[in-house]
């Protein structure tokens, strides 16, 4: 049997092994293919039963290209680039990795709000240059130093990334709220629900982990932005297309909103006419919350289970079921 993994790079750029997947089949492993539809794609897949990818979209001519595909494994959550109604019409299961990264997520999200409040990456770049030796007093620092202690954190999405994120938040001793379409008893244990206006009303920091649906898509735009309290912070490491990217960029630079953390953005990679890159106070890394070696292993190995339980007959993990 023969299994390709289309990029395979972000997944495993050389600290993990993918010996969990050969001895399942004969693996061809390509760092990169392509980000849009190419024909490079079913010609590299060819005869191939399992099909691994992560952003490498999988479309209807692709799969018309390659009729011995049975299973396209996603190394990921996300499965919007895989054609996956066209997958069930023709028997092909499309599989994903439905949690691996909650913990390693939220410590990001928090993370970003950290770095806000103090800027240690600029301090830290200012002590190296030598400025701290040479400076008037026994401190300095540069931007206001933010303290989170009793303010108010509203998460949009209270899943299990939400709820991750809530316990650090309570550990510090914020005040979480909530917004869900589907309120749970684990949720209620770690955050107040709240209508979404109310949420926006009264966060003083607000926490994007909602999925893309068509309901949250531009949830963040100029009509919900003039709800929220002046000076407001916002974090997204959930899906840069929850965000309406101009009307973020005009808020952070008129100061309604203070800042953005952003480890996603609506195109990836980001192109060089986003108007985040060039707006106030607004930090942007390059999608990684998701990255630690830890939770990639974790993709790996609930990857090998996935493939494991489909040749077994019994696939799980299965996002288009008929």
């Amino acid at each position: 049997m023969k299994i390709v993994v289309l990029d395979g790079y972000t997944e495993n750029p050389g600290d993990l092994s993918w010996e969990a997947l050969e001895q399942y089949g004969e693996l061809t492993v390509y760092d990169r293919t392509s980000y849009v539809d190419s024909p490079l794609i079913a010609e590299r897949i060819q005869d191939a039963e399992i099909v691994v990818m992560n952003k490498t979209p999988i479309t209807r001519e692709t799969i018309d290209k390659c009729p011995n595909i049975k299973l396209i494994a996603v190394l990921a959550t996300g499965y919007n680039v895989v054609d996956c109604a066209y997958a069930a019409e023709k028997g092909i299961s499309v599989v994903n990795v439905p949690t691996y990264g909650t913990q390693i997520v939220g410590q990001y999200a928090v993370g970003l709000l950290l770095e806000i409040c103090s800027h240690y990456g600029h301090h830290a770049q200012t002590v190296a240059e030598g400025r701290w030796e040479n400076n008037a007093d026994w401190c300095y620092w540069d931007y206001p130093m933010i303290e989170l202690y009793g303010k108010t954190a509203g998460i949009i999405g209270l899943g299990r990334i939400g709820q991750a994120t809530a316990k650090i938040l309570q550990a510090m001793d914020m005040k979480v709220l909530a917004y869900d379409a589907y309120q749970s008893e684990a949720g209620k244990k770690e955050a107040e629900y709240v209508d979404l206006d109310t949420l926006f009303a009264r966060a003083d920091v607000i926490f994007l982990h909602c999925p893309l649906f068509p309901e949250t898509e531009g949830i963040i735009n100029k009509e919900n932005i003039a709800k929220m309290k002046d000076g407001v912070i916002l974090i997204n490491n959930s899906r840069g297309q929850l965000v309406v990217e101009q009307d973020l960029a005009d808020a952070l630079n008129s100061g309604k909103i203070y800042a953005a953390g952003l480890d996603v953005v609506s195109t990836e990679p980001i192109k060089g006419d986003n108007p985040l890159l060039k707006a106030e106070n607004c930090f942007i890394t390059p999608h990684i919350s998701w990255a630690a070696q830890a939770s990639r292993q974790r993709i790996m190995d609930i990857t090998a289970d996935n493939i494991k339980a489909y040749l077994e007959g019994s696939p799980v993990n299965v996002v288009n079921k008929q």
